[in-house]
C-alpha cells in the first residue's frame, strides 16, 4: 500500500518547518476555481533565514539545492493549508518558478532548483512533476539565496 500524500508530508518529521506568515500585503495562496497560486517562499525556518548570500559568489550549488528543497517545504505546507489541511486534494503541480540570487557569471540555476523539484517529486510522484522556469536574479528579498513560487491543481 502506498502513502499519501500527508503522510509522505509527514514522513519528513523534524524537517517540515511550521508555515510561514507573510511579510509584506499578500496572501500565501489564492484559490482560483481548481487552481491555487502560491506565493514565493523563501527559504525560512521559524522565522529564521537560513540561506542569505549569493550562488556563485559565498554559497554553493549544494546550499543553494538546500535552500530551494526548503522553499518547496514551505510550499507544500501554504499548499496544504490552501487545501483545508490536507494534501488529498492535490491533484497535480503544474508549475514552478525558481529565482536564484546568482553572480553574472553563475549559470547553474537549474541545478539549484532541481531542490525544489525533487522535492516535489518526492511528495507528489508522478502528480508533482512540472513546468519549471529556474531563473538567475541580481539580488532576492531580505538577501535570500532562493526564492520558488508554485501553481497546483487541486480537486474542488
Amino acid at each position: 500500500m502506498s502513502m499519501t500524500f500527508d503522510e509522505k508530508l509527514a514522513a519528513l518529521g523534524a524537517e517540515v518547518p511550521n508555515a510561514t506568515v507573510p511579510g509584506a500585503n499578500y496572501v500565501p495562496a489564492v484559490v482560483v476555481g481548481n487552481i491555487v497560486f502560491l506565493a514565493g517562499q523563501v527559504p525560512r525556518r521559524d522565522d529564521r533565514l537560513m540561506c542569505v548570500g549569493r550562488l556563485g559568489e559565498n554559497l554553493t550549488v549544494e546550499e543553494g539545492y538546500a535552500a530551494a528543497r526548503l522553499c518547496a517545504l514551505n510550499l507544500v505546507v501554504q499548499l496544504q493549508a490552501a487545501c483545508g489541511g490536507s494534501l488529498s486534494r492535490v491533484k497535480r503541480i503544474a508549475k514552478l518558478t525558481g529565482f536564484v540570487n546568482a553572480t553574472a557569471d553563475f549559470t547553474d540555476m537549474p541545478k539549484v532548483i532541481n531542490g525544489a523539484s525533487d522535492l516535489f517529486i518526492e511528495i507528489f510522484g508522478e502528480a508533482g512533476r512540472h513546468a519549471r522556469s529556474a531563473v538567475g536574479a541580481p539580488t532576492l528579498p531580505r538577501g535570500v539565496g532562493v526564492e520558488v513560487e508554485a501553481i497546483a491543481e487541486i480537486e474542488p
